[in-house]
């Protein structure tokens, strides 16, 4: 039987992830992340502009500091930062100065996290044209299918081994096997994960992405890979779309479009994968920690309950994507989904400064060492078996 705290916790809890926030006050680490007494709304209104304002600041940062770098020995590293990084240091930054005036709390209402994720992971179906990936990509949806389970079966397997929390292992897994930030942040509403879990997993998402751009094509020369192959390699698994891109672009024109190719295949499969998550913490990981006799025949309503709903509008906004691109032109096209694109970044922004502001470190702390052992490990059999399944698939592949 569970503590008559945790049941009321349980009852209250509206299946979304540990992001959510209503104008409250903080509870240290309380995954649901408020007590009910409220703060007023002119406190959360200044909490949404500080957010704004940072989300500004990242901005004008990812735009400036290329450009300022350009012609420098460091024009490739400078390009290669991309926007979690600024957001969230700025986030942190502003997080330890609101801390020591003892703003934080009284500012948290506004730091919408969670809407911010959801919005941004909607915009972010629009980019996913599932015509290109079902008539141009056969063997990127079985590199994907395989890729994907292996690497997240052994990043959990692993991450069980060396006793890991079950939500952390599986932001970790879904990180490291499908597409970096954006599905640790699905899996996140899935598993309802604490913040401190998703923002050290993005964290390692591009600890080891930035080194990996410059890496994966200097070894696709060295290996005498074709530009076919390399892209293949490239796109399974490197963890951001961004960061493939500029690998791709280095290795040349016909590598970046199959990385293309392979990277958004891979994120059209990040709703399937959070559903399964959904399922999987609903029937097994939280009902065996509720010990409920009652709760050992799960119903299809739990699931629901459950379910991360923006995984529907993520789907919805690839379908009506795919149907609007077959009836306008190639450039009109190009530009309405090029304003989805800006508007999805922006939200990202606005989510990764807020999980800065909102950051604990204790949580980490506990963690230690192991999260980038798993992290690290699941790395390693992904470049491999990511380079033999672009060996087997893609020779002989042509881009054009």
């Amino acid at each position: 039987m569970t503590d008559p705290g945790e049941r009321a916790t349980a009852q209250t809890n509206t299946g979304e992830p540990a992001t959510e926030h209503t104008a409250g006050t903080r509870r240290g680490d309380d995954p649901a992340g408020l007590e009910a007494r409220p703060v007023p709304r002119a406190w959360t209104a200044l909490g949404v502009v500080t957010v704004l304002v940072l989300a500004a600041a990242t901005r004008f940062l990812e735009q400036a500091v290329p450009e300022t770098f350009t012609g420098t020995a460091l024009e490739d590293l400078a390009a290669a930062i991309e926007y979690p990084v600024y957001a969230i240091v700025l986030g942190l930054l502003g997080n330890a100065l609101l801390a020591a005036t003892g703003l934080r709390d009284r500012l948290a209402g506004g730091f919408r996290t969670e809407f911010f994720i959801k919005t941004g992971l909607v915009l972010l179906g629009a980019s996913i044209n599932l015509s290109v990936i079902a008539t141009a990509a056969g063997p990127a949806i079985l590199q994907a299918v395989v890729l994907i389970s292996a690497v997240f079966l052994f990043s959990w397997w692993l991450g069980g081994r060396l006793g890991l929390p079950e939500k952390l292992r599986a932001l970790l897994s879904a990180a490291v096997a499908i597409c970096g930030v954006s599905a640790a942040i699905a899996a996140a509403g899935a598993v309802q994960a604490k913040r401190e879990q998703l923002a050290y997993s993005a964290s390692l998402v591009i600890v080891f992405a930035l080194p990996s751009i410059f890496i994966l094509p200097w070894l696709a020369g060295v290996f005498g890979l074709s530009p076919e192959v390399a892209g293949a390699w490239i796109g399974g698994n490197i963890d951001t779309t961004a960061a493939v891109t500029a690998a791709g672009a280095l290795v040349g024109e016909e590598s970046l479009q199959v990385a293309s190719i392979v990277k958004v295949t891979q994120n059209a499969l990040m709703g399937v994968v959070a559903i399964a998550l959904t399922a999987y913490f609903a029937f097994r990981v939280e009902r065996g920690v509720e010990r409920d006799p009652a709760a050992s025949h799960p119903r299809l309503a739990d699931l629901w309950h459950r379910f991360p709903k923006f995984v529907l509008g993520f789907v919805a906004a690839s379908v009506i994507a795919t149907w609007y691109l077959s009836t306008v032109t190639a450039a009109e096209g190009k530009a309405v989904i090029g304003v989805a694109n800006d508007l999805r970044v922006w939200f990202f922004i606005l989510a990764f400064v807020s999980i800065g502001l909102e950051f604990r470190v204790a949580s980490l702390k506990e963690a230690g060492w192991r999260p980038v052992g798993v992290f690290a490990s699941a790395t390693v059999v992904n470049v491999v078996l990511a380079l033999g399944l672009a060996l087997l698939l893609f020779s002989g592949f042509s881009a054009g």
